[in-house]
């Protein structure tokens, strides 16, 4: 299979900041906070290798995947004609249910 271009969605990059802010709280380093969102987004953009390997989860919303994240964090996609849509980035236990619960 071909490599499929990612984009990321406007929830998902404020989900990016919102992650940032959270581990910039805990560590009071821009650093590691931004080590770690880098790290995520380098990992959203790999989605597009493979968007097919991710788990599908069409119990939540058709056609949704995710792929787990260093254990900490959750990455939700759509595969969308030529293209891998990253719709959020859920991070240490928030409610994806809550999150696709507004999309029937």
């Amino acid at each position: 299979m071909r490599r499929l271009e990612v984009e990321l969605s406007e929830e998902a990059i404020a989900d990016l900041e919102t992650i940032f802010f959270f581990v910039f709280d805990k560590t009071r380093s821009a650093k590691v906070a931004d080590g770690f969102v880098d790290r995520i987004e380098a990992r959203c953009m790999k989605v597009g290798d493979v968007p097919h390997g991710g788990t599908a989860r069409d119990d939540l919303a058709p056609g949704l995947r995710t792929v787990p994240f260093e254990r900490t964090a959750l990455i939700a996609y759509r595969i969308e004609d030529d293209r891998v849509a990253i719709t959020n980035v859920f991070y240490r236990g928030r409610d994806m249910d809550a999150a696709f619960s507004d999309e029937d």
